[in-house]
C-alpha cells in the first residue's frame, strides 16, 4: 500500500556510498517529477540528475559537507525560472497548440497568464516558479518511496554557491531544493531506528461537514 511506503520511507541520514539505485528507478522518480501538476501546466523549473562524483562533491561543499549528496549515487537538483518572460509562456502555449489544437479560448488563458505574470517582480514570479518544483519534489519522494529509495531532501545549502557549480544563472534558473538519491545505511543512520514522528490527525486536521 502507498502509506505503508509513506511510513517506510524518513529523511536517510547515512547512505551507503557502495551501493547505487538502479537506473531504472531513476528513470521513474525523474518520470514522476515530469508528470507532476504544475500551476497553468508550465512547469517552470528544470531538473539536474547528477551522477558524476567530482561535481557531486563540489555540491556537497555548498551543502555544508552533508555527507548524503556524495554517499548517495544520485542528486537531484531542481531549478526554478527566475522569472516568468513572454517567451516561456509562448513556449507552453505552443506546445499546447502542437499536442490539443488551436482555440479561441486557449489562445486567451495564455494571454492572461502573460498580462498577470509577466508585469510581476521577478522574485514574485520566482518565488512562484519555487513552489512549482516542490510539488514536483513532493512527487519524487511518493515515487521514491514506492520503489524502495532512499533519499533527503534538502534545503540546507548554499544557493548561489549552488548555482555557480551548475552555471544556473545564464540558464535564467535558481537552486531551489536538493535531493540526493541512495541506499541507506542503517548500521551508521541514527535516525533509522527512531519512530515516524508527525502531528496526530485530530490536530492537524479541520473536518467541516
Amino acid at each position: 500500500m502507498f502509506l505503508d511506503s509513506l511510513n517506510w520511507r524518513y529523511a536517510t541520514k547515512k547512505m551507503d556510498p557502495t551501493q547505487s539505485v538502479p537506473e531504472d528507478k531513476v528513470d521513474q522518480i525523474v518520470e514522476a517529477v515530469r508528470m507532476a501538476p504544475t500551476s497553468s501546466g508550465l512547469q517552470p523549473f528544470e531538473l539536474f540528475v547528477i551522477r558524476d562524483p567530482a561535481l557531486r562533491a563540489q555540491l556537497r561543499e555548498a551543502a555544508f559537507g552533508q555527507a548524503q549528496v556524495t554517499d548517495g549515487s544520485h542528486l537531484l537538483v531542481f531549478a526554478a525560472w527566475d522569472d516568468y518572460t513572454d517567451a516561456r509562456i509562448d513556449a507552453v502555449y505552443q506546445q499546447n497548440v502542437a499536442l490539443r489544437g488551436h482555440t479561441e479560448t486557449l489562445q486567451g488563458y495564455f494571454d492572461g497568464l502573460k498580462a498577470n505574470y509577466v508585469p510581476r517582480g521577478a522574485e514574485v514570479n520566482y518565488a512562484h516558479a519555487a513552489r512549482q518544483a516542490y510539488i514536483a519534489l513532493g512527487f519524487a519522494l511518493a515515487a521514491a518511496a514506492e520503489l524502495r529509495v532512499d533519499s533527503t531532501p534538502m534545503e540546507g545549502f548554499s544557493p548561489d554557491q549552488v548555482d555557480e557549480i551548475l552555471g544556473l544563472r545564464a540558464k535564467g534558473l535558481r537552486s531551489v531544493v536538493l535531493l540526493p538519491l541512495g541506499v541507506r545505511d542503517t548500521d551508521g543512520d541514527w535516525l533509522a531506528p527512531m519512530a515516524k514522528v508527525r502531528r496526530p490527525r485530530s490536530e492537524l486536521v479541520t473536518e467541516l461537514d
